[in-house]
């Protein structure tokens, strides 16, 4: 008699174990799931959904989107700032005498 298993028991023997769940892992990146509201302003709502990239990245990866999408509104800022307005209107105080 010998005190090794056979061959055919070791293998039912190793599929009658289950697998392992997955484990939940709090560390692990998330959705936030956060509504955004569209501002009307096609450029300041791609930098916004550019925000909806830090779901999937790990919290050392958010640097980088958030500061890109910083760059972005505030290069969506100084756009507002260089357009033309309205001319102003002409003044009556310039020519007294």
């Amino acid at each position: 008699m010998s005190d090794s298993v056979p061959e055919a028991e070791a293998g039912t023997a190793a599929e009658a174990v289950p697998e392992a769940e997955p484990t939940y892992d709090p560390a692990a990146p998330a959705p936030l799931n956060v509504d955004r509201t569209p501002s009307g302003n096609a450029d300041v709502d791609a930098q916004l959904g550019r925000l909806a990239d830090t779901d999937h990245l790990a919290t050392d990866g958010h640097v980088e989107v958030y500061e890109d999408v910083h760059r972005g509104l505030r290069d969506a800022l100084t756009a507002l700032d260089a357009r033309p307005g309205p001319p102003a209107p002409p003044s009556t105080y310039g020519n007294r005498q």
